[in-house]
């Protein structure tokens, strides 16, 4: 199993980050630079959960979000992967600071062939950069 974790300081509030994380609408492939029109899908949507696929060719996942209202954590599964599989996934947690919020986020891949096992050994070097920067302008962070 493979582990990544970083934190952002958003300019947001911390509902505002909340709102951004689980806004499931037409918009969302423009507000994410990781997700792409054509594979983004919305399966099923309850008022604290969602299932959804998002991502590009190269790369996309079909997982359930889940939070509460006024929360300050959303906890994403993974339930299948093109590169990973199912299992692993995400956590992002809220904290007010200052006028905005940190967002720590936690990465989890649990990868079953050889190409994921592969693939997740570089995570820990590739991804803290590449996530920084897909999630800078959606969450308004520094």
């Amino acid at each position: 199993m493979t582990v990544v974790r970083i934190h952002l300081v958003s300019t947001l509030g911390p509902k505002e980050v909340l709102d951004v994380l689980t806004d499931f609408s037409a918009a969302r492939p423009q507000l994410w630079p990781t997700i792409d029109a054509e594979h983004f899908e919305v399966h099923d949507l309850g008022s604290t959960w969602a299932e959804v696929t998002e991502g590009t060719s190269a790369a996309w996942e079909r997982a359930r979000y889940s939070w509460e209202p006024g929360g300050d954590t959303v906890t994403i599964t993974t339930l299948d992967s093109k590169l990973f599989g199912a299992g692993g996934g995400w956590v992002f947690r809220m904290t007010p600071e200052g006028d905005g919020t940190r967002v720590d986020v936690e990465l989890t891949r649990q990868p079953s062939t050889l190409k994921g096992k592969m693939l997740a050994s570089l995570l820990p070097l590739a991804a803290p950069g590449s996530l920084r920067k897909s999630f800078s302008v959606p969450l308004q962070a520094k």
